[in-house]
């Protein structure tokens, strides 16, 4: 790792403070390195994240909450687990933390391997301080992203949930365009119980609009 004094100017140190906090994200470092591992917490610490180091993956994996938003700098080559082992039971968990990988020059081809694997990005020894704190500020928008869309859809489905079976059958005929009337010919109600059922749909979905709905019915499902 290399000192960079832009790392370290009012701005950058403003900015990346301001986007760390923001959200209470935690900074993970897996680094077997003590000297690499104390710089990478050091640095954090500067700039103000909020950062937990572990000298190995099997303490970072026992310890890790996948719903603490935040990323995870990870060396690729450590003695007792690779970086892309500890990748791989991050994906199996379903854990959605973006990682920063970084690596020695023999690394790269387990680097692009990992970035295949769904890996965020990764760095190359020695680099700039900047570029490291650059990508972390990528990853925790991108972590902030993620979190927003799943959070997004369980508030969906919970609302949907609350539907009753009609007013599913109801909605459902709504995205697709149909009008109350013929609605109520399919379904063998009065167009006035049609009406009442699609306020229901309206009201408990939280659609500001036939088109806010159908874009919910999108989401729901994977659209």
């Amino acid at each position: 790792m290399q000192n960079d004094k832009a790392a370290k100017g009012p701005k950058d140190k403003k900015d990346n403070d301001r986007q760390g906090k923001e959200k209470n994200a935690v900074i993970y470092v897996v680094d077997d390195d003590d000297g690499m591992r104390r710089a990478l917490s050091v640095l954090m610490m500067t700039v103000g994240y909020r950062s937990i180091a572990f000298p190995r993956p099997e303490e970072f994996l026992e310890k890790y909450d996948p719903g603490q938003p935040g990323c995870l700098v990870l060396d690729v080559r450590m003695p007792e687990m690779s970086g892309l082992e500890v990748q791989q039971h991050l994906n199996r968990m379903g854990a959605m933390i973006p990682i920063i990988l970084v690596t020695g020059h023999g690394d790269i081809p387990m680097a692009v391997q990992a970035m295949k694997d769904g890996a965020f990005d990764f760095l190359q020894k020695p680099f700039r301080d900047q570029d490291l704190l650059d990508r972390i500020n990528g990853a925790l928008k991108l972590d902030a992203k993620n979190r927003a869309s799943v959070e997004k859809h369980a508030e969906l489905k919970q609302r949907a949930e609350s539907l009753t079976p009609r007013e599913r059958e109801v909605m459902s005929r709504v995205v697709d365009g149909q009008a109350n009337k013929v609605i109520a010919i399919d379904l063998g109600l009065s167009e006035r119980t049609v009406e009442i059922h699609r306020a229901n749909v309206m009201d408990k979905m939280g659609a500001r609009s036939i088109a806010h709905l159908v874009r919910m019915h999108l989401t729901l499902h994977g659209e």
